[in-house]
């Protein structure tokens, strides 16, 4: 029988605040999940910049990986992403190249060119709407060339920063970055844990337009995806239910924190909104164990990315590290070598 292909697993968190708790204590959650999961062999552990949701605490999205990384000793900790328009590539390199100085070769900087936030919020992290994605490109140059050594007679410096090369990776749910990576010869990330209609297209555009770089000789390509993990197949897709119901509130434009689990969404919604719930979500797996590896060695066959990032909001704190245990102790579950498995 053909052995299952083996590759690393990282950890996507958004830092969920569940209903009836706080800020304080989804970032305690956050940092033991962390904990955790470097013992159990994760590659990375990335959090995302949101603003204005509250049921997400990782808006200052870098203190909360200085506040991982101080935790943990060995997991990559990084960013998956940074909305690159929200900030000045200087900040942005001041802020990563202290990580790194701080957490040597363990910080990854992804980027994304969404607000991350709706259109108010957008306006009072921005102020002037008029920069934003279409200087994407040159924005993420900047922030490049901030991270390679000074040159002579250079008057703008990152410090820390210069010439730390804090590894850069594009993030992204459409066929605009997928390009650029290609462009700029860096790893790439697709989003397909809740914006899946692209994924195929742009990993596609990924490999075939690729070129190599200083930093990265062959193409790396990434995906997102939910995995929600339990004993039973039934158990975990009720664990789902937490997710599909942020979306629905998504969607109906009143996102809250993260709701309690039920047995059937069949209440919950309309038929349209399920669809476009369903579709938002579709590259997602819950189930047993043997569901779970069923479904990733599926993903596999049809992706062939190179590394899984799994997320998973999941309501019980124990239920999603349990999650995070069990795909850790699948087939295709590559551990780094210093885990503690």
């Amino acid at each position: 029988m053909e052995q299952p292909r083996q590759i690393p697993f990282s950890v996507l968190d958004l830092a969920p605040i569940i209903e009836g708790s706080t800020a304080s204590q989804a970032l305690a959650n956050s940092l033991e999940l962390a904990q955790r999961t470097e013992r159990w062999g994760y590659n990375r552990f990335w959090l995302a910049e949101h603003h204005n949701f509250v049921g997400i605490a990782s808006a200052a999205t870098s203190v909360v990986i200085a506040h991982i990384a101080a935790g943990t000793s060995r997991i990559r900790v990084g960013a998956g992403g940074i909305m690159l328009p929200n900030h000045s590539p200087l900040v942005i390199a001041e802020q990563f190249g202290t990580l790194e100085a701080l957490y040597p070769g363990r910080i990854d900087l992804g980027l994304g060119r969404a607000p991350g936030t709706d259109r108010a919020t957008m306006h009072a992290l921005r102020r002037n709407l008029n920069e934003g994605v279409d200087t994407f490109p040159r924005s993420v140059q900047e922030l490049q060339a901030f991270f390679e050594p000074a040159q002579p007679g250079q008057r703008v410096r990152a410090v820390p920063g210069e010439g730390l090369r804090v590894p850069i990776w594009l993030l992204g749910s459409s066929l605009f970055s997928a390009q650029l990576a290609a462009r700029l010869g860096l790893p790439y990330a697709f989003a397909s844990h809740f914006a899946p209609d692209q994924l195929m297209d742009a990993l596609d555009i990924y490999r075939n337009e690729f070129q190599p770089s200083e930093s990265l000789k062959e193409h790396y390509a990434m995906a997102g995806l939910n995995i929600f993990a339990a004993d039973t197949d039934e158990a975990a897709q009720r664990l789902m239910t937490s997710l599909q119901m942020q979306f629905l509130r998504l969607q109906r434009g009143d996102p809250g924190k993260i709701q309690a689990p039920v047995d059937s969404m069949d209440d919950h919604w309309l038929p349209t909104e399920k669809a476009w719930v369903d579709r938002s979500l579709r590259e997602s797996i819950a189930g047993s164990p043997q569901t779970i590896q069923r479904g990733i060695e599926a993903f596999l066959k049809r992706t062939q990315v190179t590394e899984i990032m799994a997320t998973a909001s999941i309501y019980d704190h124990g239920a999603r590290q349990h999650s995070f245990k069990i795909l850790s102790n699948l087939p295709s579950f590559k551990a780094s070598e210093d885990s503690e498995l």
